[in-house]
């Protein structure tokens, strides 16, 4: 294959977009760990990073809600429809969104802002005065964040809509690198407050590098706010119920973080710090792909060609079972060497390692589901149907905070992600079954049996991991991170050496995925 068709491919398919979503999102996934890592060793799993991470729960709560999902699931599908009719039009309705985002932002921003100190007691009632006072502190720092990642976010969705992923994909890396500068250059004059402030400069990151990529896809600011504009009103309902479900959703983490305040010292950071760690193979394999296949779901909705959406749709399912279930076993059984080495320095003491390595071994549980939701939730907005996912997030969550208050009673933060699990297990069930209700046909068989097969060769793959972890254990020190890495480096290469050649024994289809390069 030519470079040049390479290119193409890269360009001009679901696979290859995933794939340029894919190789920046490993890089901002490392350096995210490398943000955390020190974090962890400077502030350890303590009051400093539980005032920190619940400082995140108020400006998320406006961002998350209003932007983040809700805009890019309304905006891409109108935004291609309207582009397709008439391009001036579409670059209208582009000005106007992104001018009444920056306004609604920047409304509510001031509002919180002032609000703040009546608020942060209610999200975190276990910490002490001085602690919930920090919080406040530091949430009205980082609600300036929210303005940039409100711009940021209109301008992904447009570089989504025109299939351009590379500005797009580097922006989460420019983010985390604003918020290393803050820890190394920020936090030793201004203390935990250089934190918030490398949040903000994280954001500004976020924006400034996919602006040059938005000009050069057209775009140009104006100050149009044209509400009447059919396309500015179909954006506006089809967000409604998605801002509701994020609201819902935004809401179900505010109510963990009241729960972890309640718990032992350090059971907010542990609980985010897991979160943070499940997250990597999920931004990685299951994100990018579904990322990458919305602008494609929507064309194939669009122009009512359900038989291609479907074909898309069990290729892009399958391809991800096929990269996160072995993962998710390799997770589990490697899940005290990952914390480890990721976390284990400094002030992160032991007692935090063992914290978090439970409680990112019942989030494991589910990472298969809360890989395939994404995908699944991008389906239904291809269908520009929003309210869907919402109602069955609402159950999940409901299912989650009633699993939290109890199971946390005896087990900890660790029974926290095991309602989260089981939330999100339900999560996948009950949409996956609505859209087979929708659709009449999902080409389900084949997806049952690739899964059966898959888990099969995941199950021995993980057996692989298990022994050779074992083996290797008695031949290194343990107590050191080299060790540590040796071992688990062996165990992963093992491990996925024996599983990839299972599957190509097998002649799964989905190995051929970056063989093929094609949908």
């Amino acid at each position: 294959m030519t470079f040049s068709l390479f290119r193409q491919k890269l360009s001009t398919t679901i696979t290859g977009g995933a794939i340029i979503i894919a190789v920046f999102t490993i890089i901002s996934k490392f350096i995210g760990l490398l943000r955390d890592r020190l974090i962890a060793s400077s502030f350890g799993a303590g009051d400093t990073t539980d005032v920190y991470f619940a400082s995140f729960r108020l400006p998320d709560l406006i961002f998350n809600t209003l932007v983040l999902g809700a805009l890019a699931s309304a905006f891409i599908p109108v935004f291609i429809s309207v582009w397709s009719k008439n391009k001036t039009q579409a670059w209208r309705v582009a000005n106007s969104i992104f001018n009444l985002i920056l306004i609604i932002l920047g409304a509510l921003a001031l509002v919180f802002f002032a609000l703040a100190p009546v608020i942060v007691p209610f999200i975190v009632p276990g910490f002490t005065p001085e602690k919930q006072k920090a919080t406040t502190e530091l949430t009205r720092i980082m609600l300036f964040s929210i303005l940039f990642f409100g711009a940021s976010n209109v301008i992904s969705s447009i570089l989504n809509s025109f299939k351009r992923f590379v500005a797009f994909s580097l922006a989460p890396i420019m983010y985390n690198l604003g918020i290393i500068f803050g820890i190394v250059a920020l936090v030793p004059r201004f203390g935990i407050w250089g934190l918030g402030l490398g949040v903000v400069f994280g954001s500004i990151l976020h924006l400034a590098v996919q602006i040059p990529s938005a000009i050069s896809s057209g775009f140009s600011w104006r100050p149009q706010l044209a509400l009447k504009e059919p396309g500015v009103k179909k954006i506006a309902l089809l967000m409604l119920p998605r801002t509701f479900g994020l609201a819902v959703n935004q809401i179900n983490y505010i109510v963990i973080t009241v729960i972890a305040s309640t718990l032992i010292i350090g059971s907010v950071s542990v609980f985010q710090y897991a979160q943070n760690l499940m997250s990597f193979p999920i931004g990685i394999f299951a994100i990018s792909l579904a990322i990458a296949s919305f602008p494609y779901f929507s064309e194939s909705a669009a122009k009512g060609d359900i038989k291609t959406f479907v074909r898309q749709f069990s290729l892009t399912l399958r391809r991800i079972l096929y990269l996160i279930l072995p993962m998710s076993i390799f997770v589990l059984l490697l899940r005290a060497q990952i914390v480890r080495l990721v976390l284990g320095a400094g002030r992160f003491d032991w007692a935090a390692t063992v914290m978090t390595l439970e409680t990112l071994g019942f989030f494991s549980f589910s990472l298969f589901a809360q890989a395939l939701i994404p995908l699944l939730a991008r389906s239904f907005y291809a269908f520009q149907d929003t309210k869907t996912p919402v109602i069955v997030s609402l159950i999940s969550i409901l299912v989650n905070i009633f699993g939290g208050l109890y199971l946390s009673k005896f087990m900890g933060v660790a029974g926290l992600a095991l309602a989260f699990s089981i939330a999100s297990i339900i999560n996948v069930i009950l949409l996956f079954v609505i859209l087979r209700i929708k659709l009449d046909f999902l080409d389900e068989k084949k997806i049952i049996f690739s899964l059966f097969k898959i888990s099969l060769l995941s199950m021995i793959a993980g057996g692989a991991v298990q022994i050779t972890k074992h083996l290797v254990a008695p031949l290194v020190n343990m107590q050191t991170f080299v060790g540590v890495l040796i071992q688990f480096a062996s165990a992963s290469i093992i491990g996925v050496a024996i599983y990839i050649s299972l599957t190509l024994l097998c002649k799964c289809e989905e190995v051929n995925v970056l063989k093929k390069l094609k949908i």
